[in-house]
């Protein structure tokens, strides 16, 4: 009867604590959507939500941070996953310094990381491009620490020797061995990394502002000295938008695993 009662009381204090956490997570959104339907008369309308389409500047700052998103993605991928990789698999004296290479940038803040910058950018800027999609590599310094962790921590929990051994031997080239055979068993990893890093670049303000590129947030920033209705609505169409790619990557990263697994001839 105690370990029941022991039982029952373990169930009630989870249902309570994922209650409490679900409150945390959507009054804020609750109040965004609350905020964002009503109109200066106090009705409910959605004239902030019809605004945000006759906003080319605030347009053209949204495809620019999901142009920048897709390009920092595609550098996890094709850059950051296989160098993580093959240094956990052939260089195993380097994950150390590896390892504080990639938290650097959280001791760093983002003012002075702008200083640092900054010159570059300009040299940047004159000689090579001024498109705000140059923030792409700086983006991608950013996110090394998340990214890097989550891909450790997947690494670490399944034994990615064995599988390299047995598909070289088993015929497999490299590129079916990392995307084919290891990939997939990282996947959670990946998954992760690919989520943070499109949250950062929806998010990031303060380099972008200081480098005078028109992001999303600086465009939301400058939306919101006049209409504060407008900058909630695009704000909150911002977190739906991360929220369905929390439901959307999964399933597409599972499929994609699939179609690359190396056939068993």
């Amino acid at each position: 009867m105690s370990t029941q009662k022991s039982g029952r009381g373990v169930k009630i204090w989870r249902r309570a604590i994922l209650i409490l956490v679900a409150l945390y997570l959507l009054l804020p959104i609750v109040a965004m959507m609350n905020f964002s339907t009503k109109t200066l008369s106090g009705k409910r309308g959605l004239d902030s939500w019809r605004a945000i389409f006759h906003q080319p500047d605030l347009i053209a700052a949204i495809m620019i941070s999901l142009e920048l998103a897709g390009i920092v993605i595609a550098l996890i991928f094709f850059l950051v996953v296989p160098t993580v990789v093959w240094v956990h698999l052939k260089l195993p004296r380097l994950r150390r310094p590896i390892e504080l290479i990639c938290l650097l940038p959280l001791a760093i803040p983002g003012i002075v990381l702008v200083v640092g910058i900054a010159s570059i950018y300009r040299w940047i800027s004159i000689h090579i491009s001024e498109s705000p999609l140059t923030l792409a590599a700086v983006y991608s310094m950013l996110i090394l620490p998340y990214t890097y962790r989550s891909l450790s921590a997947s690494l670490h929990s399944v034994d990615v020797h064995t599988l390299a051994e047995a598909s070289r031997t088993l015929g497999a080239s490299t590129y079916k061995m990392l995307f084919g055979v290891i990939m997939p068993t990282i996947r959670s990893g990946v998954m992760s990394g690919a989520v943070i890093s499109i949250a950062l670049v929806l998010g990031e303000y303060t380099i972008s502002s200081l480098l005078n590129f028109q992001t999303m947030q600086v465009e939301i920033s400058l939306v919101g000295q006049t209409d504060g209705g407008v900058a909630v609505a695009i704000s909150l169409a911002s977190l739906l938008f991360v929220f369905l790619l929390l439901v959307a990557i999964p399933t597409t990263m599972h499929h994609t695993s699939k179609d690359l697994e190396p056939d068993p001839a």
